[in-house]
């Protein structure tokens, strides 16, 4: 294989059509890093995959990266950053993982080199996928258009039918098993209403599955339904059955894997599931929760039952619910367990100490009332709970059950309305906010639940040492990379980058340490993503850090203020501009 090079003895380096051919020839199972030549392979999993080697010894396993600019086999992944790996074994396409999410690209790797090694000794047959990420523009535009349909009109369950939530969970879709047990679904006779692949966030998580937050495997649970993107579903029932729910939840068998195998083998957790947490698939407990689920994933999909209720169509909303300090402080279990005992799915939560200027940003229109003062005074006196409570007409009976503004006359005229239960002494004000409509509700939510781009910077003294470690503490606490690269800086571009500190005493050392060696940019997408992203990173100085965020990055990882591993933007407006600089333009 002329012109071929090793990198460390590891990774073979694959550059063109030529020798891609050659490598798929090679007998047993090849991980490919696929990469562009702008932004390099995956730095990020070498010293793991070196780990994987050494400890399975393996001659049928082989690594390789691969440049996607030159190979025409690799054309439709040119111009993506997000680390891809390609799993073959027999020249064929046997799994596909995109990100560089270390313990599962591990666990694939030991799975995927055993079925290989059944494949040519046992003569078994290779389980061949396509990359579900590899849609062209067409497809993708009509896909998009598809989902924007839904969201703006959503769709109707006849009465007559009963439906339930099913999830292909990241394992499998890492393993390319989507379109199969899709496949399998439909010849079942379930019938697909609705379909969206979406990573989830570590608070969706939380929330979707804080039934279980009491099980010892909870984070862990979290963790691997946060580690890349699933397929959310809405079936219904299959012909001549009543019970969708029932149906389904039989259709993919126990939750324990090996229970599945024993008792229902030809279910998809026996099949497609390798243990208990990686079990492949998700079905609603019971049509109780299948409702729930439903608001979660599709809060505009809407019921015949909404429809018939005085002959309009009444869809499942959104509204904000928020508890106020003293509220959230005293009686905050309660209220939440009221609120789900009133037919409400928490969609998203989050508590948040508000600013002064924040709460007059949000009040704007009560600025002028009397009781102005009182109000700004007890907002910003401690954290306040952020709810966005999801279910139909939710507007209206979040305002019903909350009752009078007025506390006074909320206790004399409706005495078991949350906002009288709820009185904090002999407060003026009451404590708790709910919108006044579904138009008002998306703008508070928004305020509390905003989406955002920031910019993560590795630094060059955080790489050779602890980057595979920062890369993964980044997903695991919910942020989507939405780009990255690993670059060198020249020093005309450290200047320009850090251009707010020119006229500072240390900004020629600062220019040094970002230009010695090379640094991995990130863009991450994630509600409140700048100021997540900076108590992540923690205070720029070490010592500083260690005092008052001992957990975080810069706490753990800096050695001092100008070596202190990692950066961020101090606000949204820097943030759109550094992305701006180091990415130019990119879709929100």
């Amino acid at each position: 294989m002329a012109g071929k090079k090793k990198e460390a003895n590891l990774q073979t380096s694959v550059t063109n059509q030529e020798q891609w051919e050659e490598m798929l020839a090679i007998k047993g199972l090849t991980v490919i890093d696929v990469y562009q030549r702008w932004c390099g392979p995956c730095r990020a999993v070498v010293r793991l995959l070196q780990k994987i080697k050494n400890e399975l010894g393996d001659n049928l396993l082989h690594f390789a990266t691969a440049e996607a600019d030159n190979i025409d086999a690799l054309e439709k992944y040119r111009g993506k950053c997000e680390p891809t790996f390609l799993f073959y074994g027999g020249g064929e396409l046997v799994a596909v993982l995109r990100g560089a999410n270390a313990p599962l690209l591990q666990r694939m790797i030991v799975d995927e080199l055993k079925k290989e090694k059944f494949v040519l000794e046992k003569g078994g047959k290779r389980k061949v996928v396509k990359d579900d990420g590899l849609v062209n523009d067409e497809e993708k535009v009509e896909e998009e258009k598809f989902q924007q349909s839904l969201q703006e009109e959503g769709i109707i369950v006849p009465a007559s039918k009963s439906y339930t939530v099913a999830i292909i969970k990241p394992d499998a879709v890492a393993h390319g098993t989507a379109d199969e047990i899709i496949m399998k679904i439909q010849d079942a006779g379930f019938e697909i209403l609705t379909h969206e692949e979406r990573t989830l966030t570590e608070a969706e998580a939380q929330d979707f599955y804080q039934h279980k937050a009491q099980e010892a495997c909870f984070e862990d649970l979290v963790q691997f339904m946060t580690s890349g993107p699933s397929h959310i579903l809405v079936l219904s029932q299959t012909e001549g059955s009543a019970n969708v729910v029932l149906d389904w939840r039989k259709f993919i068998g126990p939750a324990d894997i090996e229970e599945a195998r024993r008792e229902n083998p030809e279910s998809l957790r026996a099949q497609y599931g390798t243990q208990t947490l990686f079990n492949a698939v998700h079905g609603s407990e019971d049509s109780d929760r299948a409702s729930r689920e439903l608001a979660f994933f599709f809060p505009s999909f809407r019921t015949a039952s909404a429809a018939e209720q005085d002959g309009k169509e009444e869809g499942v909303e959104r509204t904000l619910a928020l508890i106020r300090p003293d509220g959230a402080r005293d009686n905050r279990e309660v209220i939440l367990s009221q609120i789900h005992a009133s037919g409400f799915t928490v969609a998203l939560q989050r508590e948040v100490t508000l600013t002064e200027e924040q709460v007059r940003q949000f009040y704007a229109q009560h600025a002028q009332e009397d009781y102005f003062p009182a109000l700004l005074q007890n907002m910003s006196s401690g954290p306040v709970l952020a709810l966005a409570l999801a279910r139909t007409g939710a507007v209206n009976h979040w305002k019903s059950i909350l009752g009078p503004a007025d506390v006074s006359k909320a206790k004399e005229e409706h005495p078991e309305c949350f906002r009288a239960q709820f009185a904090a002494g002999n407060e003026v004000i009451n404590q708790l906010h709910g919108s006044s409509s579904p138009e008002e509700a998306e703008q508070e939510i928004n305020f509390f639940f905003p989406k955002q781009h920031t910019l993560a910077v590795i630094k060059p003294d955080a790489m050779d040492k602890h980057r595979a470690e920062i890369l993964e503490e980044i997903q695991s606490n919910g942020f989507s990379v939405t780009q990255l690269k690993e670059t060198i800086l020249s020093r005309e571009m450290a200047e320009e980058f850090y251009k707010e500190h020119r006229d500072k005493p240390f900004f020629s050392q600062l220019v040094d340490s970002m230009c010695c060696g090379p640094c991995m940019m990130l863009v991450l997408t994630k509600e409140n993503a700048v100021e997540e992203w900076r108590a992540m990173m923690g205070p720029a100085d070490p010592n500083q850090a260690k005092a008052s965020s001992p957990n975080s990055l810069r706490a753990r990882f800096a050695t001092d203020i100008l070596h202190n591993s990692v950066h961020g933007p101090s606000n949204h407006q820097h943030a759109e501009e550094k992305i701006h600089f180091i990415f130019g333009d990119i879709s929100s």
